[in-house]
């Protein structure tokens, strides 16, 4: 799959994207960062999301059971493979984002991180899935009770 294709299919997405967030355009419109006008004109397949859209949407509904169906897989995975077509990142083998969490609360089966430069909180599994993240680190304690 090439950008072109990955455009396509937000775009074709976008609205069934949105009825499943059960999100009004204007909403939707808001939290993609792009006026309703130009949403709408996307859900009519006028106007198109672009690349920059397309990040958007996938990285913002990256839990969309949508998106997620029609790409057959995760779609940040799918993004980055395809920003990264051509050139060897070195982002797979380093894990260096582990640099950018300091863990707060730790136990059997869970794992709480603060990242130091957003500030926001993610609870891991014992296998280091994230579970859920929030700005309120009173939100996680309550998963984990």
């Amino acid at each position: 799959m090439d950008r072109d294709e990955f455009i396509a299919i937000c775009n074709s997405k976008l609205k069934l994207v949105r009825t499943e967030f059960s999100f009004s355009q204007e909403k939707m419109a808001l939290m993609i960062g792009i006026s309703k006008k130009t949403l709408v004109e996307i859900e009519k397949g006028r106007s198109s999301l672009g690349w920059s859209g397309s990040v958007v949407l996938c990285s913002v509904f990256s839990i969309s059971e949508i998106l997620n169906d029609t790409f057959s897989a995760d779609p940040l995975e799918l993004m980055r493979n395809i920003a990264f077509e051509n050139s060897e990142p070195n982002y797979k083998q380093a894990n260096t984002y582990r640099i950018w969490w300091q863990p707060v609360i730790q136990n059997d089966d869970y794992l709480i991180e603060q990242n130091i430069v957003s500030q926001h909180y993610r609870l891991l599994s014992k296998d280091n899935k994230v579970i859920a993240s929030s700005f309120n680190i009173d939100d996680l304690k309550k998963l984990i009770r």
